[in-house]
């Protein structure tokens, strides 16, 4: 072993190894150096453990080592997968793809310097708040509005602003708890808000709200049951009625809507109609029903907007340059109503009609057929879509899918290796079969969807 060990060249006289000498054209002689002793140490514990045992291949396994390590230093771990699954937001897949608008809007400033916080007009300081708020105000009737980092955050703000140390009121069917275990009750401890629970999980009456708003109440709370619905023997308070009731008892109406939308999609009131209504302030999500970035969307009243703004926690949730603008191009996209479905990914995939679902769907097995393979057989079916991401929960889409039902392959052999595939393919099953879900496959990825998954598909079957 100790022989074996001292054959390993030094550093120098690997680095000057003709098989590396075509990554001096890429990388630093600092960082080749670097990777050649990582190698170099992987070497050495080979010999040790036994797993090296010839001279000969010392050489050419510290080259084979140094480009593996710097494939894999080099490959982003963060990439474009293939959403084959039919949910439009689906979280562990990045929720709402940006629209072109937004990439633009994004790479414009990505690289450059910007006015974020310069007021061109006047030659002084200025506010990153302000360049979205006369927007928002257009888009949604508001007085004013703040982004924060996300609608979390947003949360947070309003109540350590307006409730801390004074009595919230809130239903007690409105007390949620989303992904990753945030729950009100627990938001509302932290931001220092005192828990006022009115009603029960199934019903809540205006008079519970009113019997329950006195001196020490600082707000009243709305919460949209983004990821559940209550049926049956139900009752909530219609927004108007909470209005009325705040604007009698002179107590600020927050509404943590969540999954907000500008899009009317016909099924829940828009962030405009409820601020129209005459709602104080309301809160909603960038990347999810909107369709842009992560962002926690705070818009209202003129004056309960400075209030947040003066609160020390802003500065430790506020959005960067990057979401700044990614968000200014998905809200500009909104300005024009029409073409708004058309531009906005997440607008488009949600209101896509079921003839339009039923011809990509067409187009898609018609690719898969043109490889002329006939074990690779799928047969079209009709399925149902959600939008995911905590929104629209009680709402089905119907949509159309590729359905594959092979017995000669292992369905759960195949979907892993599609997911470890260099471009992951994300897929769904139903009935022991795969599906591909036409409503999230672009037409653009048609050709590589096919190209990837038959390599995959091709590999397991031989």
């Amino acid at each position: 072993m100790n022989t074996l060990l001292r054959k390993i060249k030094k550093v120098d006289k690997i680095a000057a190894l003709p098989e590396i000498k075509f990554l001096y054209d890429t990388f630093s002689s600092t960082y080749i150096l670097e990777v050649i002793k990582k190698s170099v140490a992987m070497v050495k514990e080979a010999i040790k453990s036994g797993a090296l045992t010839e001279e000969k291949l010392i050489d050419s396994t510290i080259v084979h080592n140094i480009l593996l390590i710097i494939a894999n230093e080099q490959r982003p771990h963060f990439k474009k997968v293939l959403n084959c699954t039919g949910t439009v937001l689906h979280t562990n897949l990045g929720r709402a793809k940006l629209s072109q608008k937004a990439i633009d809007n994004l790479l414009e400033v990505a690289g450059q310097y910007s006015n974020l916080e310069y007021n061109l007009e006047e030659g002084i300081r200025g506010s990153r708040y302000d360049h979205l708020s006369s927007l928002l105000s257009t888009l949604t009737s508001c007085e004013d509005a703040i982004v924060v980092n996300n609608n979390a955050a947003a949360v947070m703000l309003v109540l350590s602003t307006l409730s801390k140390g004074k009595e919230t009121v809130i239903s007690r069917g409105e007390l949620v708890e989303i992904g990753g275990s945030f729950r009100i009750p627990k938001v509302m401890e932290f931001g220092g808000a005192i828990q006022k629970e009115i009603g029960t999980t199934n019903k809540t009456h205006l008079a519970d709200y009113e019997d329950n708003i006195s001196k020490d109440t600082g707000l009243i709370i709305k919460v949209h049951r983004s990821n559940y619905v209550i049926k049956g023997f139900t009752k909530e308070v219609d927004t108007k009625e909470l209005v009325a009731l705040a604007k009698r008892k002179k107590v600020p109406l927050y509404y943590d809507l969540g999954s907000g939308s500008l899009y009317d999609f016909k099924i829940e009131p828009t962030v405009k109609e409820l601020i129209e209504q005459g709602v104080d302030l309301l809160s909603f999500s960038g990347d999810k029903l909107l369709g842009g970035p992560q962002a926690g969307i705070i818009v209202g009243k003129k004056k309960l907007i400075a209030k947040l703004k003066k609160n020390q926690l802003l500065r430790a949730i506020r959005v960067d340059k990057l979401t700044l603008a990614a968000l200014e191009g998905t809200l500009i996209e909104y300005l024009d109503s029409e073409n708004v479905r058309k531009n906005n990914p997440t607008v488009r995939m949600l209101s896509y009609t079921l003839p339009e679902l039923e011809d990509k769907a067409l187009e898609l097995a018609a690719k898969f057929a043109s490889l002329k393979d006939e074990s690779l057989v799928f047969s079209i079916k009709k399925i149902n879509s959600l939008s995911g991401g905590g929104s629209l929960p009680d709402k089905k889409f119907p949509s159309y899918a590729l359905a594959l039902e092979d017995p000669a392959i292992s369905l759960k052999v195949l979907i892993n290796a599609l997911k470890i595939n260099s471009l992951p393919i994300i897929v769904r099953t139903k009935d022991n079969a795969l599906l591909l879900d036409v409503r999230t496959i672009d037409k653009e990825d048609f050709g590589l969807l096919v190209e990837e998954f038959y390599s995959v598909y091709r590999s397991l079957k031989s």
